[in-house]
């Protein structure tokens, strides 16, 4: 996997992926992120959208979630590509000059860089990316890593998490192109994984097992009999099935009725205040691969 190479002296970790990028795709991991403790407790709320791909309106639109919760956020864009960065500063210019729906004002930037996340020194002077650099509370990495090989996941998350802020978090995952089937996994800082999140739209939805098509890249290839996101899908799919009379009543009393089932089967189903909105997180421990 032969990285790029930046205009600067630092290599780039990573290759080009196709970029695909749609307004408000990532919309439900965006929600998840602004309610998540690590960016309420944050001292410094800043923010990576790594990967953000053709368009920088992913790293906008992350901005205006979060910035009601934690006005002071700050969002940094990173793609390896320059064309990609370039169109990005050049929607930065709009949004500045008031001629999009985001704030003149968003704190939002964009920069090149890849897994090795690159960022501004520090008021100790150190170089950009080196001991010192600012370190994110979040870096938030979607529809990345489903590109590359299963082998390249884990030391991708390392160098990421190695940017991180002590108390900060990873959040890597991938979603359909309407982001209305997502799913992620949060990465504490020390590289390694706590939760998977499954976030579908209820309305219209068939079965929740259509989760298994987007699940992150450390997973898919792990839905097979034996495994422990299959035995969790199968799961959820099944008690789906078994509260289709609480259907009558909507979608989400259907999806929350299934997820009391889970729960009340032992499954470690949380997110319960979530839940409504077709979520569920449940500990690494119960997905993790097998071998």
């Amino acid at each position: 996997m032969p990285p790029d190479k930046p205009a600067t002296s630092v290599r780039a970790a990573g290759h080009i992926t196709r970029g695909t990028t749609n307004t408000n795709r990532l919309r439900r991991v965006d929600r998840w992120i602004a309610r998540h403790p690590v960016l309420r407790r944050a001292d410094d709320p800043f923010v990576v959208d790594l990967g953000y791909g053709a368009s920088g309106v992913t790293a906008f639109e992350l901005e205006a979630r979060l910035r009601p919760v934690r006005g002071d956020v700050e969002v940094v864009g990173l793609e390896i590509d320059p064309a990609r960065v370039a169109r990005a500063n050049a929607q930065l210019a709009d949004v500045r000059a008031g001629r999009t729906p985001f704030a003149p004002d968003a704190h939002v930037s964009f920069a090149r860089g890849g897994f090795e996340v690159p960022l501004p020194a520090s008021a100790s002077g150190s170089p950009a990316g080196g001991v010192g650099a600012r370190r994110p509370a979040i870096i938030r990495a979607f529809n990345v890593l489903r590109q590359y090989d299963e082998a390249e996941v884990v030391p991708a998350w390392a160098l990421m998490c190695a940017r991180l802020a002590p108390d900060g978090m990873l959040v890597e995952g991938t979603c359909d192109e309407l982001g209305r089937v997502c799913t992620w996994i949060e990465v504490g800082p020390d590289a390694v994984p706590r939760s998977l999140t499954v976030s579908l739209r209820l309305a219209g939805l068939d079965s929740p097992a259509i989760a298994a098509e987007r699940l992150p890249k450390a997973l898919i290839h792990r839905n097979v009999p034996g495994e422990g996101v299959h035995a969790f899908l199968s799961a959820l799919d099944t008690q789906w099935v078994r509260a289709v009379a609480a259907g009558s009543f909507g979608a989400d009393h259907r999806w929350r009725t299934a997820l009391q089932a889970l729960a009340d089967a032992g499954w470690p189903a949380q997110g319960r205040a979530r839940w409504r909105l077709g979520e569920v997180t449940v500990p690494w421990s119960l997905v993790a691969p097998a071998s």
